[in-house]
């Protein structure tokens, strides 16, 4: 009967469209939505934990699962670890694969029964869901012995009205499909999950449901008609407004223009009113000793960085400062309206063979543009690379910034006006084959390109950044496939016979056991000689091996950071190692880079990090390398890693986090990633569009969240100082 009732109501509504305005059509159309809902689909339960559970069903990632009674109700108490980047609990559909096509929703109650916040996942998958393809994802932030609730919206692959015409991209506008999309008569299994951490949770599951009535999307409800091209030549989605965007060429100058009159002044008032020095150190704290270049200092209990004038300096950034996003255009011509590519001035911004890791084109090299680069050019002039990079730093002092981090772009950091990081690389050296990552295997620290590899990218900063003041030091690669503890001992053992971490690995069992049949003995095998380690296929058990496993993995760990350590001083001794930005770790990773790194470094998407802690936890100094959050309400379809619902939420989420930060004794600066909005049709790279930027794709800033940075700007610290 109430879909009988929605069925009428849309009848009803469409025959009056002809004789309706469109602004009424689509208050009538609301109206009838809400009216809809009145009758809503009642909830189904898909787990009541408070009753019996078989435990045995369900796959656990590094923890551990029991159905306990707790505070008057049964409920399913989850216990993860924190060696496995994503611990928790897989729940199978009951009686197998389940149908939800009746509801908008999936909703998990929840409750951390843990001493420390937690971010707390559910992913809902389709057969084939890999953690980007036929799955949801969504999270909630729950603070010690909160209850909270986390909704995975069923958004649907038949919902595309474009029949496929849209990809390449990881968030969709509504009316597309993509991949971000579930089928809901087909729900496999319910993934709940940590991103991450970096110590031991635990959380409790009280109820799992599907609710909300679904209502099908209509031809009436959608974005202007043609749907293509969507995209404006400014690089904006065409049929949506909303503060900021930028409407025309007149516009865009103009914006160039009141900007201009205010940013400087606006520099110089923040730097009296926060009393920075010239680096953005703290003019007016203690003078501590000068050695001309950054270093860390722990001062009255906490970690600090100390700037070449011997101030105390925390690191106030924001990565990919003048680098310029491209989007794919092949394939796809005709989503973009009046091309700038083709006025003969803006062509020089085609990228005409970029390479693609991830995707749609994965494995290709494709034609690109960056409308970034063109609106630059269209809003500063033909001479904008000269222009607009005084401009950037006149910004971040503005904004109450004092760092450009990684990937950052030389033109803007040669200035030397605002202290900035650089990185050096591995890329060339050859693979641990058997290893494996979400950006590529891990190097072969044993294979003589690896120390090579590294030790060319480090004297290419010769004459650059090394040995300038300015820079405050150097990250090494990036979000490696560091795994488990044991896994890059298990990736040498089932690596080719002549990988050089292989021979190394048996080489070093060889010492310890002498024989063969010592080593069978202590791992339970049956190996009939070393020939046969080293060549036959290897899966030893980790309960009888870990130590020799552990062992192994600290060894490739230590020997990584000690051989970029010595580069990196054999031609900047006086920079500091900033690590290799983490995201995936495990405590043995994380001490052999406490070991050798000035500053370990964290890629930390999550809520907070007031209270992380290390995973080894050594006393030293960490760096945030890469954070953000990002909404949906200024024309891009993707929030990024950690969703906020508008740009007021995303300015009040930023400001807890840095400010979180301050508050840590270890952390000594957070990087924003990035300054930019990403392409709203995806970075050719790797498909990303998220809405992360202090600035959108026609240069024009987000004033809130840069409110939120100049706030925490000014205040930085006397915070941090605990004043």
């Amino acid at each position: 009967m109430r879909r009988l009732a929605y069925r009428t109501a849309v009848c009803d509504n469409r025959s009056m469209k002809a004789v309706l305005p469109c602004k009424l059509q689509a208050c009538l159309a609301s109206l009838w939505v809400a009216l809809c809902g009145l009758a809503a689909e009642p909830a189904r339960v898909i787990f009541d934990f408070a009753a019996p559970l078989d435990t045995s069903r369900l796959t656990l990632q590094d923890a551990r699962a029991e159905s306990v009674e707790t505070q008057g109700r049964r409920v399913l108490r989850v216990t993860t670890g924190h060696a496995a980047p994503w611990p928790g609990v897989t729940l199978p559909a009951p009686g197998g694969p389940v149908d939800l096509s009746a509801y908008a929703y999936v909703q998990l109650r929840a409750r951390n029964a843990g001493q420390r916040p937690l971010t707390l996942y559910l992913r809902v998958d389709n057969p084939g869901a890999d953690g980007v393809k036929h799955c949801r994802t969504s999270s909630t932030r729950l603070e010690p012995g909160a209850t909270g609730t986390i909704r995975v919206d069923l958004k649907r692959t038949s919902d595309d009205r474009l029949g496929g015409r849209l990809f390449g991209m990881r968030g969709y506008p509504v009316r597309a499909g993509g991949d971000d999309t579930v089928d809901p008569a087909r729900i496999t299994q319910f993934i709940v999950f940590l991103n991450r951490p970096s110590e031991n949770h635990v959380f409790e599951l009280l109820e799992l449901i599907a609710a909300g009535t679904y209502t099908p999307p209509t031809a009436w409800s959608h974005d202007a008609e043609p749907y293509f091209p969507l995209i404006d030549t400014f690089g904006q989605y065409r049929h949506k407004s909303w503060p900021g965007k930028v409407s025309s060429l007149a516009e865009l100058t103009a914006r160039r223009d009141r900007e201009a009159a205010e940013v400087s002044a606006a520099a110089d008032a923040f730097s009296r009113a926060a009393r920075w020095n010239r680096y953005g150190g703290w003019a007016a704290g203690p003078q501590l000793q000068a050695t001309g270049f950054f270093r860390v200092q722990k001062y009255q209990g906490k970690w600090w960085l100390v700037d070449p004038e011997g101030r105390l300096f925390w690191s106030h950034g924001i990565t990919c400062v003048g680098m310029m996003d491209a989007t794919p255009i092949e394939e796809r011509e005709e989503w973009f309206e009046h091309p700038p590519w083709q006025q003969p001035e803006l062509a020089k911004y085609i990228l005409p063979s970029a390479f693609v890791l991830k995707g749609h084109y994965a494995g290709r090299r494709v034609r690109a543009y960056s409308f970034a680069a063109a609106n630059l050019h269209r809003k500063y002039g033909p001479d904008w690379r000269s222009v607009y990079p005084p401009l950037v730093h006149q910004r971040l002092r503005a904004w109450g910034l004092n760092t450009i981090a990684n990937w950052s772009d030389a033109s803007v950091t040669r200035l030397r006006r605002t202290p900035y990081t650089d990185s050096v690389s591995s890329q060339g050296a050859r693979w641990i084959e058997g290893s494996e990552g979400y950006w590529g295997k891990f190097p072969d620290v044993f294979d003589p390109s690896f120390a090579e590899a590294v030790r060319q990218s480090a004297a290419s900063k010769v004459g650059n950044s090394a040995g300038d003041p300015w820079c405050l030091g150097y990250f090494s690669d990036n979000e490696m496939s560091w795994g488990d503890e044991t896994s890059l001992a298990l990736a040498a053992l089932a690596s080719p016979p002549d990988q050089p971490a292989r021979r190394e690995f048996v080489s070093d069992l060889q010492k310890k056991y002498g024989t063969i049949a010592r080593l069978n003995e202590a791992w339970g095998t049956d190996f009939p000689s070393w020939e046969g380690l080293q060549t036959g296929a290897v899966r030893p058990d980790p309960a009888r091996a870990g130590e020799d496993l552990r062992a192994f993995y600290t060894r490739v760990a230590e020997t990584y950071f000690r051989t970029v350590r010595d580069a990196l001083r054999a031609v900047a001794p006086h920079q500091l190692y900033l690590g290799c930005r983490f995201a995936w770790v495990n405590a043995l990773a994380a001490a052999a880079a406490a070991k050798y790194c000035d500053v370990v470094s964290y890629n930390r998407y999550e809520r907070s990090v007031a209270e992380f802690r290390n995973p080894d936890g050594a006393d030293v100094p960490l760096l945030i390398g890469e954070f953000h959050f990002g909404a949906l309400d200024r024309g891009l379809f993707h929030t990024g890693l950690i969703p906020v619902a508008n740009q007021t939420e995303r300015a009040a989420a930023y400001r807890s986090y840095v400010e979180g930060a301050l508050r840590h004794p270890q952390i000594v600066g957070t990087h924003w990633f990035q300054y930019q909005d990403q392409p709203t049709t995806g970075r050719v790279y790797d498909e990303e569009n998220y809405q992360i930027g202090f600035v959108d794709i026609a240069d024009t800033p987000y004033p809130e969240t840069i409110a939120a940075s100049r706030a925490v700007g000014e205040n930085l610290y006397r915070l941090r100082a605990g004043q």
